[in-house]
């Protein structure tokens, strides 16, 4: 699936126009476009801040999503990794329609292809564990993510029949069993929702790469744990996943579900033009089905 078109072209010149219109104080900093993604483009802003902005307008609501609830967030998981909740907010203007923010510019490198060890995996179990506390009643809704995994069936079972996904009738196998086990009992829980290694910042360390920060809380929202616990076959080596799990203390139906969870977002970055994320993708399905 390629990357979907802009739909409004942001730059470092728009950027800049933005910024001197509303926030004059930032507008002279250095501008360096550092991320261009599915959904939201990133300038680097000086050497502290960064500024996150919508191409496409399915992004504008997950912008003000995280211009709500990330700040408290944030706060709840500040004692284990920092995310980029934002310091200063911009309204539409001067042709551009959507809200958008400055956030900070945390340290390290996407995760993305490398497989994490042990220490990352103590560090992102200490990290879901401080974030999976139930949410509020008005907490966003995301329709895909942390849903009973049966309403999705039909497109995860699509994807894979329709996109030459290796070992696709052993992963359809695994997605229905995942589908049919028993669904979350517990209140809603804030969870990330798309906890992939790209999402994920590392620095390396005497023992292996440390996590730095976690980004792009577009897709925040309440309900299943188990989507967040699929960065266990994304992120992980085999050994770092067992310690991860251990961790989180996760009981079989929600291991089984978070496994699904991984056969869902593996297969769709498997059918993303970018060949990163195809690597992850298959590897994240293989490791699926290892267990």
């Amino acid at each position: 699936m390629p990357t979907p078109a802009a739909e409004h072209t942001v730059d470092a010149t728009l950027v800049r126009a933005l910024l001197a219109d509303q926030h004059p104080d930032l507008a002279a900093l250095p501008l360096t476009v550092a991320a261009n993604g599915w959904d939201n483009v990133v300038v680097r802003l000086g050497d502290t801040l960064a500024v996150r902005l919508p191409r496409r307008s399915a992004a504008a609501t997950l912008i003000e999503h995280e211009q709500r609830w990330l700040p408290e967030l944030a706060r709840q998981v500040a004692a284990v990794v920092p995310v980029p909740a934002p310091v200063r907010t911009g309204r539409p203007a001067l042709g551009y329609p959507w809200s958008w923010s400055v956030v900070p510019w945390l340290p390290g490198t996407a995760a993305g292809e490398r497989l994490g060890g042990v220490v990352l995996a103590e560090a992102l179990a200490a990290f879901v564990r401080l974030l999976h506390v139930p949410a509020p009643s008005d907490a966003p809704v995301n329709p895909v993510r942390a849903v009973p995994l049966a309403t999705r069936t039909d497109a995860v079972l699509h994807r894979l029949r329709s996109e030459d996904v290796p070992r696709a009738p052993e992963l359809a196998a695994l997605w229905r069993a995942a589908a049919s086990a028993r669904t979350h009992a517990g209140p809603p829980v804030w969870v990330h929702g798309d906890l992939h290694p790209f999402n994920l910042l590392v620095e390396p360390g005497p023992d292996g790469d440390r996590l730095s920060a976690v980004v792009d809380f577009g897709d925040v929202t309440a309900g299943d744990p188990a989507v967040d616990l699929a960065t266990a076959w994304l992120t992980l080596d085999r050994e770092a996943r067992a310690v991860f799990l251990e961790r989180v203390a996760v009981d079989d139906a929600t291991r089984l579900r978070a496994r699904g969870w991984a056969v869902s977002i593996a297969s769709a970055l498997w059918t993303s033009d970018d060949s990163a994320f195809r690597t992850v993708g298959v590897r994240g399905m293989a490791a699926a089905l290892d267990g």
